[in-house]
């Protein structure tokens, strides 16, 4: 497959302390831990959004520009289907509430990465 000038994810080794958290968010199944690091397992496979990024507390990953392999859905699809369903499940700091009972968002607050759900959203942002 031809490389072509887009966004993917970058992983700064040095900074990744392997913690895991960036797996979960990336629903193509493109991040994975190898030998204690988070890593871009295939290319095709990162869309470039990027929900990773929050999670990370130390700050290793970032989205950068540069010829990669294309992304590829089809790929993404078998990945997927090979691998199947991940059994980390995260729930929201402030109420508890899984990811499997409402949706989930990345944010940063007080120095930490920790997801929350829509529910409690919306006190965090107002107070």
């Amino acid at each position: 497959m031809p490389k072509v000038l887009r966004k993917i994810v970058h992983i700064d080794e040095e900074l990744c302390n392997g913690c895991g958290a960036c797996v979960a968010p990336c629903a193509e199944g493109a991040i994975q831990l190898v030998d204690g690091k988070a890593k871009v397992i295939r290319e095709e496979l990162c869309d470039g959004a990027g929900f990773c990024l929050g999670v990370c507390p130390t700050g290793a990953l970032q989205i950068t520009e540069r010829e990669a392999e294309a992304f590829d859905e089809c790929a993404v699809e078998e990945h997927l289907a090979e691998r199947g369903p991940l059994s980390l499940t995260e729930t929201c700091f402030r109420c508890g509430t899984s990811e499997t009972e409402a949706p989930l968002l990345p944010c940063r607050t007080q120095g930490r990465s920790v997801w929350v759900c829509t529910h409690c959203l919306p006190a965090l942002i107002h107070g």
